[in-house]
Parts: structure tokens; sequence; C-alpha cells
């Protein structure tokens, strides 16, 4: 089951760490640092409308909610967002694993972290492994049923 996003604190861990729209990796990061018993999350995104496809997202989850720090930036309704982990971090993982990849490949981003090879693929875009591949099919999924309610609310399709 999925944890419930939890708006007002998502907006004031948003405020607090000054996230930035179209960051919403670094946003989790630096999010997960600042709070305590964080998870940081990566995955898909849905959202209604356009672009009736999944995005790759990340934010971090406590025990029993989600916070999003990059929902100030997502101009949606946070009922109306739908979030489908693939790869989950402790804070002290994620430092690992900024580390290393700031090693082994300094001129690049270190995020987002996809975790040990072999990758699955989903287009012309690499993701992770297996956990990638199943929300990222589960995230489609919800994408369609939004789609196709949409049409028939109105007999109309929103493109």
């Amino acid at each position: 089951m999925n944890k419930p996003l939890d708006a007002e604190q998502s907006i004031d861990l948003a405020t607090r760490i000054k996230s930035k729209a179209k960051s919403p990796f670094d946003n989790a990061y630096r999010a997960a640092l600042a709070t305590p018993g964080a998870k940081y999350v990566q995955g898909f995104l849905v959202v209604p409308g356009h672009p009736h496809a999944p995005l790759e997202h990340s934010w971090i989850e406590l025990d029993d909610r989600i916070l999003d720090p990059t929902l100030p930036h997502l101009k949606r309704p946070a009922a109306s967002l739908h979030y489908f982990p693939a790869h989950q971090l402790t804070v002290k993982q994620l430092k690992a694993a900024i580390e290393e990849a700031k090693e082994d490949y300094p001129e690049d981003d270190p995020l987002p972290i996809y975790g040990a090879a072999p990758y699955e693929y989903y287009g012309d875009l690499m993701l992770g492994g297996k956990d990638y591949l199943e929300a990222y099919n589960a995230a489609v999924a919800k994408c369609l049923e939004l789609k196709r309610s949409k049409s028939g609310s109105n007999g109309q399709v929103d493109d």
C-alpha cells in the first residue's frame, strides 16, 4: 500500500531546504539530509493531464508518509499525485552512493542513483533494475487509467 503524501509538511520542508523546480533528485537528497529517520526514494510520479506518461521523480519517506520537497513546483493538487517507488536508500546508503559516484564519475551528476548493474531498459532511457521496471509499468498503467477516466467523464480524451 502506498503511503499518503503529507502536503503541509512537504511544503514546509520545501521552504526549509529552498527546493528548486525541475530538481526532484537534489531536492529529495537535501530533504533526506534535513529530516531525521527519512529514506530517499526514487521512482515515478503520475499526474493527471499532460504529460500522460510517468515522470522520473524522487521524494523522501518516513515510516507513515511521503514528503515531496518538489510539491510546490508541481502546481497540482496533492490528492491528484500518484507515487510509484522503485529504489529506496537510507541516508547512510545515500551518502555512500554519492561519494562513490563522485569518485567514479567526477564529471557527472551523482543523482539519480540506479544501483548495481545489470539494468533494465525502457524506451531509449536506461533505468535501474527490475524494481524500476515494475514501478514504471505500474505508473504507465495508472497513466492509462487516468486517461480513460478523463475520456469517460466528458467523451473526449485530453491530449
